[in-house]
């Protein structure tokens, strides 16, 4: 009983189920660095198709032709030269829970996926290192049509045509280094679609593609990593199609460890009527770039995001939205929660592009700020390009910090002033977890609790 208990205290809070290392098995694990002969190398392996293997000859190409942006956090001690783009795990790709090796599956169950899974999951992906080693979907929800695999499967099977008509249209490799990076060398990820008027109401979690009309769905994805004390790079890659009424919900709640680069990339194109949401929390990492883009090309379309980012010492988390409106009458709404501690570095950056097209667009931004020291930094950077007088947009951005008063009542009450200081920060951060199915909202307030350990003096 005393096991099952709701952690309500810091000391609760271990840590260590995120940052163990498992004894390497890998079966294989590509050499360091990045060449065409790696790339080939990798696309054999895979078994790609020939316009697979060309495609990432391409991407990396255009790796090498592009630049490092000069703007945003340094990225200094990304080394790509010695960094392995790719390590398959010492199994295949199970639909069975038994059938998963016991190294790996005592991994995922100490971060609760099976857990969750039997809980509150219409289906779940689970990926280890470079490739996908467990993915399953309720009997109910494939018999409504909904498809959910892995990229991989998807790229060789009856939804090929698919995967080739979308894979990178949205974010092609020509957009940035790290995407055209991921254009070389992906693998794993899941493969989303939703037909014409199914409406999922029990959430999906994994990495996607999604193809969806007139659906609705919620799609969870967890992100978390061990220490190392070398640096290690996420530059992953999200498209999001969300066709005629469709509705969808993505919520990320992102624990990487603190010597990890996260560079991800995430864009949604929404057609008429449509609606994407994004629930987002980033906790971890040394260095984070996430701005979820949406593009509201449909009349009626609209967005929103929710986010709250917390940076702690020798953090350095850039992250925000952007949101581009061409349909009539489309709307965005962005609402921001950042809080930074012990030095650590957290920039707010929105981006609202209204197109002439955009007649009647209206968007909204609010950024709030708190820092729980006088080392710590926050920064807004708001930009905003409005092509018609026809819209109606607004920015706000508040900064504070927590109140003595608030803390002193609080320790009135009973409670320590590291309790009080925690339970203030899970406030602030209402925004996200309230947006957020019960499980996931109570282990990021304990994420929150987690950060806070040791923030006083």
């Amino acid at each position: 009983m005393a096991e099952n208990r709701e952690k309500t205290y810091v000391a609760d809070v271990d840590r260590s189920i995120y940052d163990i290392r498992d004894v390497e098995h890998d079966a294989y694990r590509m050499e360091s660095g990045l060449t065409p002969e790696i790339v080939d190398k990798l696309s054999k392996e895979k078994g790609d198709p020939v316009w697979m293997q060309q495609f990432r000859l391409q991407s990396l190409q255009i790796y090498n032709e592009l630049r490092l942006p000069d703007w945003g956090p340094s990225l200094e001690g990304l080394d790509i030269d010695h960094i392995a783009t790719y390590v398959r795990p010492n199994t295949k790709m199970q639909n069975d829970w038994a059938n998963v090796p016991q190294d790996i599956k005592d991994t995922f169950e100490r971060l609760g996926i099976p857990q969750a899974e039997r809980k509150s999951l219409a289906g779940v992906g689970a990926q280890y290192d470079s490739e996908l080693v467990y993915h399953n979907v309720r009997d109910e929800v494939a018999a409504e049509g909904v498809v959910y695999t892995d990229m991989e499967s998807a790229l060789k099977g009856e939804y090929a045509d698919m995967v080739r008509k979308y894979f990178m249209k949205l974010v092609t490799p020509r957009d940035h280094k790290f995407a055209a990076l991921h254009g070389a060398v992906w693998s794993g990820g899941s493969f989303v679609y939703v037909p014409k008027g199914v409406h999922l109401s029990i959430p999906l979690q994994s990495y996607f593609r999604l193809n969806a009309k007139g659906a609705s769905l919620h799609f969870i994805e967890g992100c978390s990593a061990p220490k190392y004390n070398v640096a290690n790079l996420h530059a992953g890659c999200v498209e999001l199609y969300v066709k005629k009424n469709a509705k969808l919900r993505y919520s990320t709640i992102e624990n990487w460890s603190k010597n990890m680069y996260n560079l991800n990339t995430k864009r949604a194109l929404v057609e008429k009527g449509g609606t994407i949401e994004w629930v987002s929390g980033s906790f971890g990492s040394h260095v984070g770039c996430l701005y979820p883009m949406s593009i509201l090309k449909g009349d009626d379309s609209r967005m929103e995001f929710t986010g709250v980012t917390f940076a702690g010492a020798g953090q350095d988390l850039d992250t925000g939205a952007k949101v581009v409106h061409v349909g009539k009458n489309t709307s965005s709404y962005m609402n921001t929660r950042s809080i930074s501690k012990s030095g650590g570095v957290s920039t707010f950056r929105s981006s609202v592009v209204v197109e002439k097209s955009a007649k009647g667009a209206k968007s909204a931004v609010s950024c709030q700020s708190l820092m729980l020291d006088s080392e710590s930094r926050s920064d807004t950077i708001p930009a905003m390009d409005i092509k018609t007088r026809d819209a109606a947009v607004g920015h706000e951005a508040k900064i504070g910090a927590i109140s003595n008063d608030a803390v002193f009542y609080l320790m009135s009450r009973g409670m320590s002033e590291e309790d009080a200081r925690a339970l203030i920060v899970s406030g602030f951060a209402d925004n996200v977890s309230k947006e957020l199915p019960l499980e996931y909202a109570v282990e990021m307030n304990n994420l929150i609790r987690l950060e806070m350990k040791g923030s006083i003096g």
